[in-house]
């Protein structure tokens, strides 16, 4: 078993925990009503963003989410939030330095012993989720599942739904597939993105994310026998049945959308092994981005 496939089937543990601790990261998580950005670097931005859309959609305050190197230093918060699973990533780092004793910043974090602790002013940390892996899978859900948590937005069903996902059969025919394309709506946007990642990352293929309403607006033209389009959440009317049109193979979201990531990280590995790759070792990738000065 790769590092991969060891750390994604422990996700439904890793949230479960999550969930349960909370309550203990009120403190350094954003209060009610506060002006939030969430920031991050390649996985952990579009965790950032699906965690701003949910935060901003639940009434708690004005959520905005960059990554890193993007964050518009003109804009007023009252706290940045910074998702980094190893604490060392340049960008990060370099937004925090730069925001300490103006704005208040918190880091969520699988390891704390790295510069993240002394750069942010506080931590929410998951060692529990950390990884062995270049290519992220457990941290990353783990820290969404924490907002949500914290959020009121956990649902008892999530858990279930993730051991449901690592136990049932792929659907068929998509490993054969030779390009997929993610769709989500609201805070699932995030998450399309990061599944398409994870299948470049992890099996170098052809991936494509969209918001859903989005797909039929051009992308939709790469749709033919022998693609995937996957739905994470509620699709639109309609556009299963558009889809399926088009020779294509339409896959429903039926699980939480959380979960249905994590059925990603599972085609992700077994087109990787189809095409005789290691998801251990991603071409050109490090497990963290650290730049010289």
């Amino acid at each position: 078993m790769t590092h991969v496939e060891d750390e994604l089937t422990s996700q439904p543990e890793c949230w479960a925990r999550a969930a349960s601790e909370a309550p203990r990261c009120v403190k350094v998580l954003p209060a009610p009503g506060e002006r939030v950005a969430m920031v991050g670097c390649g996985t952990s931005y579009f965790m950032a963003r699906a965690a701003a859309a949910l935060r901003e959609g639940a009434g708690q305050g004005e959520t905005d989410a960059f990554a890193a190197s993007e964050f518009p230093h003109g804009r007023r918060y009252d706290r940045v939030v910074a998702l980094t699973r190893s604490g060392t990533t340049t960008e990060v780092l370099d937004l925090l330095g730069r925001l300490k004793g103006d704005t208040p910043t918190t880091a969520i974090t699988a390891d704390p012993d790295t510069p993240v602790e002394a750069a942010a002013d506080a931590l929410a940390v998951l060692d529990f989720a950390d990884e062995r892996s270049v290519v992220q899978t457990r941290f990353a859900t783990t820290a969404l599942t924490l907002f949500r948590a914290h959020l009121g937005l956990h649902p008892d069903t999530a858990v279930t739904d993730a051991r449901t996902a690592l136990a049932e059969p792929l659907p068929e025919g998509i490993v054969e597939c030779g390009q997929f394309t993610f769709l989500g709506r609201g805070w699932t946007v995030g998450l399309a993105n990061e599944a398409g990642l994870k299948m470049r990352e992890a099996a170098l293929a052809w991936t494509e994310a969209y918001p859903a309403m989005e797909y039929r607006h051009g992308p939709i033209s790469v749709s033919t026998a022998g693609t995937a389009t996957w739905m994470l959440g509620d699709a639109p009317d309609g556009l299963a049945e558009q889809v399926r049109g088009t020779g294509a193979l339409w896959i429903a979201g039926a699980l939480d959308p959380l979960a249905e990531l994590v059925r990603v990280h599972r085609l992700a590995v077994a087109v990787a092994a189809s095409r005789g790759l290691d998801p251990d070792t991603p071409r050109h990738l490090t497990r963290s981005v650290i730049l010289e000065p």
